[in-house]
């Protein structure tokens, strides 16, 4: 392991690490290496550690293009799926076997693609530091913080498809994992000194069984500044364009925005031109990668103006998500009435377990809630469950938000029959206000 200490009077001393321990491990590109790694991996103990480095803003795809794995008594070790169909042999392996991710939902999608599925318990270490209240739950930040050790991080935003792979790109990948278990160790304790280990055990398990490709209802909508493209004309060259670029992308296994930016999108949508030669002098057209399937935007964006009325995209989808908050107060005064006091009961709660507000409970779920609650006290836990609340939050949060719909602080004395005839009263006028 190459080691030298790193000066700053402002934190205490860190051991900067640009190697693994044992040396950098060979990258297993044949069916013999990876039969030894399997061998290896069954002659280990306790959980494994894994990590994946794909080629992000590269590529189109989000494929794996190099997987890290490392075990107590088995080392680390490097494979490069590109040599490999799948990886069912290892998956066989680890089968049963505890996983350790940092930040899993980034990597499980892509390790599934070749056939690597946790079958048992896994740790997420960044979930843990959330859990934690950690400033900062990055990797690096966490095993210098944790373990005292600094990692280089120079080469998180490399393009991961490059052949062949440099040696510092191999280390840099290496030493993702490299600590991974020695983090794990700690971050556990810590949990069950906090008592939160039950709660992280809910997290954990709900990342493990929730994670997956996300499919979109027309993910051309995502384009960037589309909050300046209103008239459903201009909806229809979004459409047509982001739909030829996605074409030709998937076809060359090549980021889209490599191929035309979501801002030169915008702009033939803005622009309201439907002639070739008008569309061919825009400045942007000459630029060299625009240029290079110009024909392809220009014909896109004419085919728009083209369409009938009828065939053009609503200028918004129907939505069962309540509106932004914003418009909560004239829209519906008196579910802004229950989402202030949540937010203010909530935080206070965050602040008390030394954690962020997102992590006791998604902002999306408790706005659902408290748009359109439940009937009755009694359903709050199950809608919560509907929307994906975990029980531990179910327990800490269910009580205010139940508070927040009804307007009924907890009793401090029993209540008499006449008070609570009058507060079913109001609890019934609430719970079925229309918008």
């Amino acid at each position: 392991m190459s080691e030298e200490t790193l000066e700053d009077p402002d934190q205490p001393t860190a051991i900067a690490v640009s190697a693994p321990r044992e040396g950098l491990p060979e990258t297993i590109t044949n069916h013999e290496q990876l039969a030894q790694l399997v061998a290896a991996i069954r002659r280990g103990t306790g959980p494994v550690a894994l990590d994946a480095e794909r080629a992000s803003g590269f590529k189109y795809s989000q494929r794996a293009y190099l997987i890290q794995i490392r075990r107590t008594g088995s080392g680390s070790h490097l494979i490069d799926p590109l040599y490999f169909t799948d990886l069912k042999v290892l998956q066989e392996a680890l089968d049963g076997v505890d996983w350790i991710l940092h930040a899993a939902s980034q990597d499980l999608v892509c390790l599934a693609e070749v056939g690597l599925r946790p079958t048992a318990s896994l740790f997420d270490t960044e979930l843990a530091g959330r859990l934690l209240g950690f400033p900062r739950v990055g990797l690096g930040a966490m095993i210098e913080s944790q373990l005292g050790f600094a990692l280089a991080k120079e080469h998180s935003a490399a393009d991961w498809s490059t052949r062949p792979l440099p040696e510092s790109w191999l280390n840099y990948a290496a030493l993702d994992v490299e600590f991974l278990i020695e983090l794990w160790e700690l971050l556990e304790q810590q949990l069950r000194d906090v008592e939160k280990f039950e709660w992280a055990l809910q997290e954990f398990e709900h990342v493990k069984t929730t994670t997956a490709a996300i499919e979109r209802i027309d993910p051309w909508r995502r384009t960037s500044g589309m909050h300046a493209v209103r008239k459903p004309r201009e909806l229809a060259v979004v459409r047509e364009v982001w739909q030829a670029r996605d074409e030709i992308a998937r076809e060359l296994d090549t980021a889209a925005g490599r191929i035309l930016s979501d801002s030169h999108i915008v702009n033939l949508a803005a622009s309201g031109l439907t002639k070739s030669t008008e569309l061919r002098q825009l400045s942007f057209m000459h630029l060299r990668n625009v240029k290079r399937n110009a024909d392809v935007w220009i014909a896109a964006t004419v085919a728009a103006h083209a369409l009938a009325d009828s065939e053009l995209p609503p200028v918004k989808l129907p939505s069962t998500a309540p509106p932004p908050p914003r418009n909560w107060e004239v829209r519906n005064p008196e579910a802004w009435k229950r989402l202030e006091f949540a937010r203010s009961e909530i935080s206070k709660i965050a602040e008390k377990l030394g954690m962020p507000v997102e992590n006791l409970m998604t902002p999306d779920t408790i706005r659902r809630l408290l748009w359109t609650p439940p009937e009755s006290a009694a359903e709050v836990a199950t809608a919560l469950l509907e929307l994906g609340a975990r029980q531990w939050q179910i327990d800490l949060v269910g009580p205010v938000l139940e508070t927040a719909i009804w307007n009924r602080p907890a009793p401090k004395a029993k209540s008499t029959e006449s008070e609570t005839k009058s507060e079913q009263v109001t609890i019934d006028a609430d719970a079925t206000n229309e918008l």
